[in-house]
């Protein structure tokens, strides 16, 4: 089946668009594209979570017109797909309260693609008593298997893995939506390669107190939300009083221990990494000194940077066809699923 992936990021680098042929076993990226969101809309998502209700609600519809448009746009002059599959872009997760809410209404997509639309891939798993994420594990299970494990680098740091059987999967740690916080103190969007942490110096001080955060203490399945990230992370990174640049190397080097932690924990030896991250070479270089024994490989940048959209992809075929879309095994919900809202009508075969 023919469709389109879209993806929305914690990172808000912007909208990544995935054309895709694909199915369970196979996957041709045909065209992709990341359309950046204007100041005005990053401004407006992240400061979204202390907004009124009427402001959220407005939110979730014009993000959904415009999305819609810039599948527009992007479709110009190709083939159309048979359906759109979109993540939307997260604001609340709290799955411990039974909530998780990504904004993007489909029926707004749907209106202006004229093509049927998959979302809101996460509540029924929530609903179900699991977190709600990470969901690409089942595309790391069925198109990248190969691999020992699978590390998304966005704003969160994710991995899926087997084990006893079964894909494994939950966050790890917070990775760009930090990085790209304090590289926008340089006027970066992010640190290009890890070249201003290479320049920083790590503090113990620092260290010690975002590795003792009682996250990284938890079994998994476990997922982390922008409230965490707001509430628990980044006030002990303000509170240390670092440059910029200092700052960046200790967050740097927390990140690549807390992967390292879990890659020697489970004794992966090769590892696909994708996601913003994948670029940071630095990152990559300490993950490798404080676990030697992994073999890293970044793909082709279209893999790097598409993955993720190219999954919801897989996410929407499965669900238009009736599949598992959900593991029960990654997410902690009572039974596997079949996850999504759709809008729009599947053409019929004549």
């Amino acid at each position: 089946m023919k469709i389109l992936g879209l993806m929305s990021g914690t990172s808000l680098d912007g909208i990544d668009l995935a054309f895709c042929d694909i199915d369970e076993n196979d996957y041709r990226i045909l065209a992709a594209e990341t359309v950046p969101y204007s100041e005005e809309w990053r401004q407006r998502l992240s400061t979204l979570e202390k907004a009124s209700a009427y402001e959220y609600a407005l939110a979730h519809v014009e993000l959904g017109h415009l999305f819609g448009q810039r599948i527009n746009a992007f479709l110009q002059g190709k083939e159309r797909p048979e359906a759109i599959a979109s993540h939307g872009h997260t604001i609340f997760h709290q799955p411990h309260l039974g909530l998780t809410t990504q904004i993007g209404d489909g029926d707004a997509i749907a209106a202006e693609t004229g093509l049927p639309v998959v979302f809101n891939f996460r509540t029924l798993d929530v609903a179900l008593g699991g977190q709600g994420a990470p969901l690409v594990p089942i595309g790391d299970e069925l198109l990248f298997g190969e691999y020992d494990a699978c590390l998304n680098l966005g704003g969160i740091a994710n991995i899926s893995y087997r084990a006893d059987g079964k894909r494994v999967a939950y966050d790890i740690c917070p990775c760009n939506m930090a990085l790209n916080r304090l590289s926008a103190r340089l006027g970066l969007p992010y640190d290009p390669q890890g070249e201003n942490a290479r320049k920083g110096n790590n503090h113990s001080c620092l260290m010690t107190r975002l590795n003792d955060l009682s996250y990284y203490s938890e079994s998994g399945p476990k997922s982390l939300g922008k409230e965490w990230f707001v509430g628990q992370f980044w006030p002990k990174v303000e509170a240390s009083g670092l440059g910029v640049e200092d700052a960046l190397a200790t967050v740097t080097s927390h990140i690549a221990l807390q992967i390292a932690r879990v890659l020697e924990r489970q004794r992966i030896t090769t590892l696909l990494v994708t996601g913003g991250g994948a670029f940071n070479s630095y990152l990559l270089e300490l993950v490798n000194e404080y676990y030697p024994a992994v073999a890293i490989t970044v793909p082709d940048p279209l893999i790097i940077n598409y993955k993720e959209a190219l999954v919801f992809a897989l996410l929407g075929y499965l669900r238009l066809k009736g599949k598992v879309n959900t593991l029960a095994s990654v997410t902690g919900a009572k039974i596997d699923s079949i996850g999504g809202n759709i809008s729009g009508k599947m053409k019929t075969e004549k």
